[in-house]
């Protein structure tokens, strides 16, 4: 039986995110980032290390922890926020005199733009952090190309402007500045710019792109071919650059969010604790339903709790949905922009952390596993008992020849594939896929009854209303209609059908319930198309053998028998033929391949 730490790191998830090494304590001794935090993980405990303090390190490790972030670039920020934080032994410290780079948009009459590595809470914006200087640069290079703004620090107050204090510089002479230094530029002219510039950083182009288009088809209009041809490279450039994410935006400060999602049996709550535009604390845990309570309920069990275990004294919290705890607590339930999106990365967290409890369950307790996914069928199919065992059945005629039927047989969600069977069409002349699955579907049932077998609880037909219908006969003849659950699964927009209604039902695509489903149809499409092209193939041998005058079946099942194939008959020499059918056949099939020769 694998240990717990090995489950977990089986079961961590492909995505990018920080991973924590917790040692005996309980205390964390190092921090790590990750493009595939599985892949990452998995290989500390499976290289050999060369490097002595590593393997220390390994043996140490009692329990793991991760975060899941959107890109690389927020695991680096994550990581480095939490080293700081909590200063890992096997870690080296990042000063604080490394930090990353911010775009500040001053607060100022005029803002300036620049890069800065300090955030000073004055009221101005702050944009990042940016892992690479060149990434500000390239940045701060487009806007000053797209917007001249000033770089000057003067205090471009309205009455200073209005006594002529200032002189236009260098800049405006060069065409990177308007001059608002000396009223050539308006206030709202330039925050118009401003806005734009705020948009681009964020990564919203869109009002800059078709302000840029409008002004080049402008140009074009009235024949300014050069100025058109530089509006166009601004817009290639703003085309070309791709916005950089950020963790947290740095204006969310001592903030508390929570998330939370369930299935039947179990609630999955995720926690962040924010502090200075970082995440600085991460925690998932499991809450298991005793009285099937809601989202809400047990949401806030888990904030009250949460809050008391770390101690947290944040004002506000962010959570989806409006939930009670009191007057003295500030709930906000972010609607768009940042904080949205922080609410959206926690229960990501909240998400993974359900599947990876699904995978290491699948290997310590099956059978948990099992009655999990029965459970949720039953549910999502309206059935009134769990389909531990389903039969699918599905039709294959190509071109209308050798009509053949298959039957596949799932039990506790897992194909049992010694239970597939195989049907050739007996009373159905041609193509006709609806009287085949009558007569499948009766046949196999009036057998399992005949020979006293246990029946499905529930039976998938592939295929619309028609097929459906069609098994249903079969089922009425039996007796069986009413005692055993039937579905039809129509390919286009996989709709489930069922008897006597008109309306389908439509599951959510990621649903494992749909996976189950198609995986059943799948199946029975692969089965049944292996057995018509095998019977195909085998009938086009025999037909060519059935040619030869005087040759009864039998002599021919002997031929394929021995030879295996049409082409070693054609080859073989008289005696050999002679040994298999005897002298007399084998004069004729010798006569009748070598005709020519003689």
């Amino acid at each position: 039986m694998p240990t717990a730490l090995e489950i977990q790191v089986k079961t961590l998830p492909d995505s990018p995110g920080v991973y924590q090494y917790f040692d005996k304590e309980d205390v964390i001794i190092y921090v790590g980032k990750a493009k595939n935090l599985k892949k990452r993980v998995s290989s500390y405990f499976t290289k050999n290390h060369e490097n002595g303090k590593t393997r220390i390190l390994v043996k140490k490790i009692v329990r793991i922890e991760h975060v899941i972030v959107d890109t690389e670039t927020d695991a680096l920020l994550l990581e480095n926020n939490l080293i700081k934080k909590y200063k890992p032994r096997y870690n080296i410290l990042l000063k604080d005199d490394k930090s990353y780079p911010w775009i500040c948009i001053k607060k100022e009459r005029f803002p300036r733009i620049f890069s800065t590595r300090r955030v000073i809470k004055d009221g101005s914006e702050y944009f990042g952090p940016y892992t690479n200087v060149k990434t500000v640069y390239a940045l701060l290079d487009l806007i000053k190309e797209l917007y001249p703004l000033r770089t000057c620090n003067y205090d471009l107050h309205e009455t200073k402007i209005n006594t002529d204090k200032y002189k236009v510089c260098l800049e405006y002479h060069l065409q990177n500045c308007k001059g608002p230094c000396e009223g050539l530029q308006t206030e709202e002219n330039y925050l118009r710019d401003i806005k734009a510039i705020r948009d681009i950083i964020k990564g919203n182009f869109k009002e800059s792109l078709e302000q840029f288009h409008q002004i080049m088809l402008d140009f074009a209009a009235d024949m300014k071919f050069e100025e058109a041809q530089k509006i166009k490279e601004k817009l290639d450039s703003l085309q070309n650059y791709q916005s950089k994410s950020t963790i947290v935006n740095p204006s969310i400060n001592n903030v508390d969010v929570f998330s939370i999602i369930s299935d039947e049996t179990h609630g999955y709550a995720n926690f962040f604790k924010v502090m200075n535009g970082a995440i600085v604390q991460s925690y998932t845990t499991e809450i298991k339903k005793k009285l099937d309570e809601t989202d809400k309920e047990l949401l806030e069990l888990f904030i009250i709790e949460t809050r008391q275990r770390f101690n947290s004294l944040s004002r506000e919290i962010y959570v989806p949905f409006k939930v009670n705890l009191g007057e003295h607590i500030k709930v906000t339930v972010p609607k768009l922009g940042d904080k949205k999106r922080i609410v959206e990365l926690s229960e990501r967290n909240a998400k993974y952390y359900r599947q990876e409890q699904f995978k290491q369950i699948k290997i310590v307790d099956p059978e948990r596993h099992v009655k999990r996914i029965m459970g949720q069928m039953k549910k999502d199919l309206r059935l009134h008992e769990e389909p531990r065992h389903i039969e699918c059945f599905d039709n294959s005629n190509i071109q209308g020849t050798h009509p053949v039927a298959a039957c596949v047989v799932f039990k506790d969600g897992k194909p049992s594939k010694k239970e597939y069977r195989h049907f050739n069409i007996k009373t159905v002349e041609g193509p006709d896929d609806f009287a085949s699955m009558e007569e499948v579907v009766y046949r196999r049932y009036k057998r399992l009854l005949e020979e006293d077998k246990s029946l499905p609880q529930l039976i998938v037909i592939d295929g619309g209303k028609g097929q459906l219908s069609s098994a249903l006969k079969s089922l009425d003849l039996l007796g069986l209609r009413g005692k055993i659950a039937i579905i039809g699964i129509a390919k286009r927009l996989e709709e489930i059908y069922y008897p006597g209604d008109s309306v389908p039902l439509y599951l959510d695509k990621k649903s494992e319930t749909l996976k189950i489903i198609q995986y059943l149809r799948n199946e029975a499409h692969r089965f049944g198309i292996t057995f018509h092209r095998n019977k195909r193939s085998k009938s086009a041998i025999q037909s060519e053998l059935e040619k030869i005058p005087n040759i009864g079946k039998q002599t021919i099942t002997n031929l394929l028998r021995t030879f295996k194939s049409v082409k070693r008959v054609k080859s073989a020499n008289l005696n050999e033929l002679k040994e298999v059918v005897g002298l007399s056949r084998a004069q004729k099939i010798y006569q009748y391949y070598h005709k020519n020769e003689l």
